[in-house]
């Protein structure tokens, strides 16, 4: 449904997309992460028309996105991370407005509008000014206008930024909704649990480039090769670093926050397919040190994501 070849996007001497190629599945919901500055955004202002690429090519439903945008535009859905709502306008007359300008007339209006509404829990708030809306509500008459079209693709930026957790959980169960059937999804967030509990399939990109791409529980599977330990030791921090540091096995130690004064946390990572704790349990006792705790990591995509573009900064 999606194909991208060799993307490349600058800004003068600024490369903000690097030659990126992914693509998405019918029926598929990717999540698309990256920092804040990673490209994320551009690539989607590509996918959706609203800017050409400087190289590489964008296909959507079958069209260029370079050379059929008219043809992509009818096709695509898109939620902007700032949604650009008519506040003065009650929601029923804001969707209606949408709907005539995509060429919805009469009750092929009324149709589509009504179905959206439904799709996206608007009922009971249609005389309600956008304005007074929650800003839960508020995403969701953005959602709305994205679906008059009906279009079997979706382009989401950030939906549940901003939202409380109760407005998180419901937009969230509108998107996987949405997804439901054939309709093909690209979802940009910062909230990587979204990820695990929405998208079939994860694209990471930082600097522009695409640093990892798989399906999230594989992406957190193949990183628990590398063994992560989490100690907590009663003494001062100098002291513990140093011991623990200075046990064969241990790769990299980094501090935690602790919950009192006298209590440091460490974060120790460690050679692959090697178990050291009875080593480092050992050299604490011996160096004087408290031992609270001494446990396995086990990793989470937010693990992941950070280890991933820390590693590439490291590399540069």
């Amino acid at each position: 449904m999606i194909e991208v070849n060799e993307l490349t996007k600058s800004y003068g001497n600024l490369i903000a997309v690097d030659r990126i190629s992914f693509s998405v599945g019918k029926g598929e919901i990717l999540g698309f992460l990256g920092p804040n500055g990673s490209g994320k955004t551009s690539t989607m202002r590509i996918l959706t028309c609203f800017m050409p690429p400087t190289s590489g090519k964008a296909v959507v439903a079958g069209y260029d996105c370079f050379e059929q945008p008219l043809e992509v535009k009818r096709r695509v859905g898109y939620l902007p991370e700032s949604v650009p709502l008519y506040r003065e306008l009650k929601v029923l007359e804001f969707l209606a407005f949408v709907a005539r300008a995509r060429g919805l007339w009469g009750d092929k209006k009324k149709r589509k509008v009504g179905e959206a509404m439904e799709l996206t829990g608007l009922g009971g708030v249609e005389g309600k000014l956008i304005g007074k809306l929650s800003k839960g509500f508020r995403q969701r008459v953005g959602i709305a206008q994205a679906l008059l079209n009906d279009p079997p693709v979706l382009i989401l930026d950030e939906p549940t930024e901003g939202l409380d957790p109760k407005q998180i959980v419901e937009v969230r169960k509108v998107i996987k909704n949405l997804a439901e059937g054939e309709r093909t999804v690209i979802l940009s967030t910062h909230i990587l649990p979204e990820v695990s509990l929405l998208c079939d399939r994860v694209v990471i990109i930082h600097k522009g480039r695409i640093v990892a791409e798989d399906r999230p529980d594989s992406l957190v599977a193949g990183s628990q090769n590398r063994p992560v330990l989490e100690i907590a030791v009663e003494g001062k921090r100098e002291d513990a670093d140093n011991c623990v540091s200075a046990v064969e096995g241990v790769t990299d130690v980094r501090f935690a926050e602790s919950p009192r004064p006298e209590e440091v946390r460490l974060v120790v990572e460690t050679e692959p397919e090697r178990d050291i704790r009875p080593l480092l349990s050992a050299a604490i006792v011996q160096k004087g040190l408290g031992l609270l705790e001494i446990k396995k990591k086990l990793l989470t995509l937010e693990d992941v994501f950070v280890n991933l573009v820390t590693e590439e900064d490291t590399k540069e």
